[in-house]
């Protein structure tokens, strides 16, 4: 339920699988980010980009001076969350130690940009070093360090799943499966191959690591299994981690030799769900899915880009509205908009041509919370979190209570507070949230177990009267499974009402 008045709408089109994530390539994602992985996020794509630009012979000086100097930041501020050994975290030395994951996910991004920026060597050896310092005996890389992302972890076992995104992080850095450590890899995943695998995460993941490392036995066999568990969805708001999982499917299927029955057509028919599940900016719902997504797209972009051909895009309602978008080779790369002044109101949009557009309607509405609008004490369960809300004089006390959702343990969880007008932020206050976080690391402590709750105050005070206040949102939700949230909204008990 929307609130009326509040909703907004645009059509857009574009002739580029990649034209939208390039045009916002400092916005990707509309959530906050600033840890050692999440400032990846502003690394990572820019390398996809420019490798798909340079390789499509669409690559200009303008593009190239924008994307290197988001690279050249995002490059000197991951450094900051570097260890002395070489490892990197979420939050650098203030961690007890570097990540296994994250060290792996630096080391081939880093690896990557070099035909753009300098980079250090020393950064990627000293990364490379530290990890296969971890590898045990059976060749399985040991997990080290605070993990916030549990897609990671895989059903089969965490070493495993983690062990073949660094196999496949160190073979997209030199492609040479003869190394010793990645031979020593390889071995380990074999075995896990062989034994039960019954982990959507950890199969497509395995797929992509086995066609880098050129196994073509084992890379069949697993897109075969793939194919078989593989759903037809069309909804939206599909969780991020199976935008990760298709995507990794698909860079399995672009990494090697054609496959009968997997050709390129079959590719275009995930291209086409990921396209579905891309917010306004051209990214995803989180980090990870981000990353991988905009990956396999540049990859299928690069597969399939010809200069051939031209469309015209026809945007109608039953208002009146008949607006035309043409795209060609010339303006493949523009970035084309209508505002859609009928809100709500039915639209068609037709294509003809010979060539690939992507159209996007955007909407963006105020949501109204169902709740019952009892402001003292509010209970409004969801799927995922159970959510108890009290408002008092003094202080706006959010208890995030019992996590419910299918999984033993929350990723990072993100509790979003929007004031109400005419009031600020005690910033005080937000110092003991801080502090309640606290467990025996010197960081804040993000994660809820399976029907664990927790308790967070923070106080608002009024700045400026204002009359007939409206109430304010609360949200909380799972950074890297956005699908897990639940919403209410509070107002004061001193709010004036006329």
């Amino acid at each position: 339920m929307f609130v009326v008045g509040s909703a907004r709408a645009s059509v857009s089109v574009l002739g580029d699988l990649m034209g939208r994530a390039m045009k916002n390539l400092d916005k990707l994602l509309a959530m906050p980010y600033g840890c050692g992985e999440q400032n990846m996020v502003l690394f990572a794509p820019n390398i996809f980009i420019l490798n798909y630009l340079k390789s499509t012979g669409q690559l200009t000086q303008e593009i190239q001076d924008r994307a290197t100097r988001f690279l050249e930041s995002g490059y000197q501020r991951e450094l900051t969350y570097k260890h002395d050994d070489g490892s990197y975290s979420a939050f650098g030395k203030s961690d007890v130690s570097g990540n296994t994951w994250l060290t792996s996910f630096v080391m081939k991004s880093f690896g990557g940009a070099r035909p753009y920026i300098f980079v250090n060597p020393s950064h990627i050896k000293d990364a490379r070093r530290w990890l296969s310092r971890h590898q045990r005996p059976d060749g399985c890389i040991r997990s080290v360090g605070k993990l916030f992302h549990n897609g990671m972890k895989g059903g089969v076992s965490d070493d495993v799943s983690l062990t073949a995104y660094i196999t496949t992080a160190m073979l997209e850095l030199d492609a040479n499966a003869t190394d010793p450590v990645v031979q020593n890899c390889l071995r380990c995943l074999k075995e896990a191959v062989a034994g039960q695998l019954d982990n959507l995460y950890t199969t497509a993941l395995l797929s992509y690591t086995f066609s880098l490392a050129g196994d073509e036995e084992m890379r069949s066999k697993l897109i075969t299994l793939l194919h078989r568990k593989s759903t037809v969805a069309s909804r939206k708001g599909l969780d991020s981690l199976e935008v990760e999982i298709t995507s990794y499917v698909l860079l399995a299927l672009l990494s090697g030799p054609a496959m009968p029955e997997f050709g390129l057509d079959y590719s275009s028919g995930i291209v086409r769900w990921l396209a579905q599940q891309q917010n306004p900016y051209g990214g995803f719902s989180s980090t990870q899915d981000t990353v991988v997504a905009l990956q396999a797209l540049a990859k299928y972009g690069a597969a399939t880009y010809s200069v051939e051909g031209s469309t015209t895009v026809t945007v109608t309602s039953l208002g009146g509205l008949n607006k035309e978008f043409t795209v060609d080779q010339s303006n493949r790369l523009l970035y084309q908009e209508e505002k859609l002044s009928e809100v709500p109101g039915e639209y068609t949009i037709q294509a003809q041509g010979q060539s690939c557009v992507l159209a996007q309607v955007r909407s963006v509405y105020l949501r109204e919370t169902d709740n019952n609008k009892t402001y003292t004490k509010i209970l409004v369960s969801y799927k995922a979190f159970e959510f108890l809300y009290f408002s008092t004089i003094k202080a706006d006390e959010a208890n995030l209570s019992v996590y419910q959702g299918r999984r033993e343990e929350t990723n990072m969880v993100i509790i979003n507070i929007k004031l109400l007008s005419g009031y600020i932020l005690d910033k005080s206050s937000l110092k003991l949230v801080s502090q309640s976080f606290l467990t025996t690391s010197p960081r804040p402590r993000w994660k809820l177990k399976k029907d664990e709750t927790k308790i967070y105050s923070v106080t608002l005070e009024e700045d400026q009267p204002v009359r007939n206040l409206k109430p304010a949102v609360v949200k909380v939700y799972d950074y890297y499974q956005t699908s897990d949230e639940a919403v209410t909204d509070y107002t004061s008990p001193c709010a004036e009402s006329t």
